[in-house]
C-alpha cells in the first residue's frame, strides 16, 4: 500500500543521481576533492531529505490520513532543525567543499522538485484509492 503512494519517486531519484554526477565532477573541477565531495554531499543530503519526507507522509498516509499534516510538519521541521545544525558544523570547520555543496544543494532542490512537477502533470493515474470508491 505504500509502495502505490510512493510512485512518484523514480523519476525524482533518477534525476537525483545525474545530479549527482555532475555536481561531483563540477566540484571537481572547481575546488578538487574537496569540492568534489561538497557536491555530493549536498546532492546526497537533498535527495536523502525529500526521499526521507515521502517516506514518512506515504506511511502516515497508509495508518490514517488525518496524521499526514502533523507527521509532514514534523518531519520537515526536524529536517530543517538537523540541517541548520550540520551546516553551522560544517562552516565552523571551515572545510573547503562548502560553497560547491551549499551549489549542489540549490541545484538538487531544483532537480528533485522539477522532476515531481513533470511527473506529477504527465501521471493521469488516479493517486490512491479509499475505500467505498
Amino acid at each position: 500500500m505504500i509502495r502505490q503512494r510512493l510512485r512518484h519517486l523514480v523519476l525524482p531519484l533518477l534525476s537525483s543521481a545525474v545530479l549527482l554526477v555532475l555536481a561531483t565532477g563540477a566540484g571537481w573541477l572547481v575546488d578538487g576533492g574537496a569540492g568534489a565531495a561538497g557536491g555530493a554531499a549536498g546532492v546526497a543530503l537533498v535527495t536523502f531529505s525529500y526521499a526521507l519526507s515521502s517516506l514518512a507522509v506515504a506511511w502516515a498516509d497508509s495508518v490514517h490520513p488525518k496524521l499526514v499534516m502533523s507527521v509532514g510538519l514534523t518531519t520537515y521541521i526536524t529536517k530543517f532543525l538537523l540541517f541548520g545544525v550540520v551546516m553551522f558544523g560544517v562552516v565552523d570547520a571551515g572545510w573547503g567543499g562548502i560553497r560547491t555543496m551549499a551549489a549542489a544543494m540549490i541545484v538538487a532542490t531544483i532537480g528533485w522538485v522539477s522532476a515531481q512537477v513533470w511527473w506529477t502533470f504527465r501521471d493521469h493515474r488516479p493517486q490512491v484509492s479509499t475505500p467505498g470508491d
